[in-house]
């Protein structure tokens, strides 16, 4: 099956041939600066009393409530991580609302934070 045609890197002034986009140095470059603007985990909520939060709302809520698992209902798995039902994207307010907490596993968190983030060549929702 034929491929396209490489295409010079996106990045001004990098010659570099690739399939689309940017190089893997500008690409590892673009993610250190998005990194680094994004602040560390404590800087963005997640320290100690998060840390004791989430610890938690798993023991209260110890199985999977992403839509696939459905609480054990479908799918019975244990949840590992505290996942915002809606990004808070810095909203102080709606990140600590434990209405919008719901425990999932590592696997379904991922999943479900690239599908709204754009991850895996996803489109951004939400």
């Amino acid at each position: 099956m034929p491929n396209a045609a490489l295409r010079q890197c996106t990045h001004p002034g990098c010659g570099v041939l690739v399939e689309a986009g940017r190089c893997g140095r500008h690409k590892r470059n673009d993610q250190k600066a998005q990194d680094q603007a994004r602040g560390n985990s404590t800087e963005r909520g997640y320290g100690y009393r998060w840390q004791k939060a989430s610890k938690g709302f798993l023991r209260a809520h110890p199985l999977c409530q992403c839509s696939e698992c459905d609480d054990g209902r479908i799918r019975v798995r244990i949840a590992t991580v505290v996942d915002h039902k809606k990004p808070h994207r810095g909203d102080m307010t709606l990140f600590w609302d434990s209405s919008n907490w719901q425990s999932m596993t590592k696997e379904c968190h991922d999943k479900k934070t690239a599908r709204e983030d754009g991850g895996f060549r996803n489109k951004i929702t939400g």
